[in-house]
């Protein structure tokens, strides 16, 4: 059904023209509408590729429309996550699509002129934009719902008073404008976070059709490990930024296209300061933290954050209204050695931005990274770390859950492991190393001091088991994964303990 939909689309008269100038010697002309359909088709191609990519959420959107008792969702992301080109993209599904954009006096003013009233709000939409009243197959966007904080409120009336109509709204900055309603439709309404296109939706944007295949067999077989291992350096570079990504394929795959992208998604974040910092010293200390932030490789401590002379208390609180715009959340350590994990907001936590290859661009390392075949060689390896989170997190839908690393701080013995991952009732310890099983001393001492048996390491390698015995003789069970395989470690898990059984 792909085919026959292209065919009107394909710059084929862009090629005759390309040709006919060309023939009549005509250079000018020629090279002008070459490259005119040249990027045509490539931004053809690049459609086609990125509706492919975000595939997977919209398969949830899908199982949301036919759940019982459907409520309106709201879809919550960082900017610039693709929050409203997916739900461009879900609207295609639906018989009628009314997309409103609260920046715009004229759709604002449907919540503006009619109070709470949502049935009158409804007809003057459908009135407006010439539309049947058919609430069952009727996709109804409110995008930048922020801008009037009431409509959130609302939700929960369209909920009850058109219990058919499918309700989405999303917007920039939602969290700042969830302060201000004054009673949040709980339990009216349902929460979906969008997260920045993981390593598979790299893939399917790439179209690397057989890399893709063979990175979701369980286990990837050696065969792929090395390709794919390269193209994750490549995401990891790049990260995984809808708008980045599209420049990316666009331009043959070339790093080198990409500052101007870059710099306008981190500028536009910096010129969000001026939209929730509430006075002179809270932005100068949002500046600060913006512009140290990117070259912080370890935890961190709020008091004189970045050398400076701010206080715990300040730096703080701009972290938390940060951690509220999705671009740097703060992932805090658990002493847990079993599920449910609990963080602990005592000890120093590390940063984690909302995307790898923004992060890269901001500290200046992409030039490095480019160098190198194991990205955990640089900054003791930091930047896998972060890709590592940034993959698992991708995997959530739920709002603010974020991954876990674990520490046990004494007076004479310190551990740290870099991720553990709740999985039943077991805390599952993960390291991500380029060294020998020998050095995992960290992890042995979570192992001999839990019911748990296995453990994982995430490296530039093979899948492999080894059985191992810890410093006290334990006998557990070390999984090594390519670093790859962090976005499907918990398929790995289920995939274990059925051989097990």
């Amino acid at each position: 059904m792909l085919i026959p939909g292209l065919i009107p689309l394909v710059p084929g008269g862009g090629i005759f023209y390309t040709m006919l100038y060309t023939i009549q010697n005509n250079t000018t002309l020629a090279l002008f509408k070459g490259l005119e359909t040249l990027f045509a088709a490539s931004a053809l191609a690049f459609g086609i590729a990125f509706v492919s990519s975000i595939s997977r959420i919209i398969k949830d959107l899908k199982k949301w429309r036919s759940g019982s008792g459907r409520k309106p969702l709201i879809l919550r992301g960082a900017r610039q996550v693709g929050k409203t080109t997916i739900v461009n993209e879900f609207g295609k599904k639906f018989n009628h699509f009314l997309s409103l954009n609260l920046e715009k006096t004229d759709d604002a003013v449907f919540f503006k002129d009619y109070g709470d009233d949502v049935k009158q709000i409804f007809e003057a939409i459908l009135f407006a934009r010439n539309t049947p009243l058919d609430p069952a197959n009727t996709l109804l966007f409110i995008d930048e719902i922020q801008e009037v904080p009431n409509a959130i409120a609302l939700l929960r009336y369209f909920y009850e008073d058109f219990p058919d109509l499918n309700v989405i709204a999303a917007g920039s900055l939602l969290e700042f404008a969830l302060g201000e309603v004054s009673s949040f439709p709980v339990g009216r309404v349902q929460q979906m976070a969008v997260h920045p296109m993981d390593f598979e939706e790299f893939l399917i944007a790439s179209e690397e059709d057989m890399a893709l295949d063979y990175y979701l067999k369980t286990p990837v077989p050696d065969v792929a490990v090395g390709k794919l291992l390269k193209l994750f350096n490549q995401y990891t570079i790049i990260g995984g930024m809808p708008e980045v990504v599209s420049s990316y394929v666009q331009n043959q795959k070339s790093v080198s296209f990409l500052s101007d992208v870059y710099s306008s998604i981190w500028d536009n974040y910096k010129d969000d300061i001026e939209k929730y910092s509430q006075n002179k010293k809270e932005r100068q200390i949002l500046r600060h933290i913006l512009e140290v932030s990117p070259t912080v490789r370890d935890r961190i401590t709020f008091n004189g954050f970045g050398n400076s002379s701010y206080s715990s208390r300040d730096v703080g609180e701009a972290f938390r209204l940060l951690h509220k715009t999705g671009l740097i959340r703060l992932i805090y350590p658990t002493n847990e050695l079993t599920a449910p994990v609990k963080p602990n907001y005592r000890r120093k936590p590390k940063i984690q931005f909302v995307d790898t290859g923004l992060l890269n661009y901001a500290s200046g390392i992409q030039p490095q990274l480019m160098k190198l075949e194991d990205l955990n060689q640089i900054y003791r390896g930091y930047i896998v770390n972060h890709i590592v989170f940034q993959e698992y997190i991708a995997q959530i839908r739920r709002i603010n859950q974020l991954p876990y690393f674990w520490t046990r701080e004494k007076a004479n013995s310190n551990a740290e492991i870099d991720w553990v991952i709740p999985f039943g009732q077991h805390l599952y310890p993960v390291e991500i190393k380029s060294g020998a099983s020998g050095r995992l001393r960290s992890l042995m001492e979570f192992i001999d001091r839990s019911e748990n048996p296995t453990g994982f390491r995430l490296l530039a390698n093979k899948f492999s088991i080894e059985k191992l015995n810890t410093i006290s003789g334990k006998e557990f069970e070390l999984i090594n994964l390519p670093y790859f395989c962090a976005g499907r470690i918990n398929s790995y898990l289920e995939h274990i303990l059925d051989k097990r059984d």
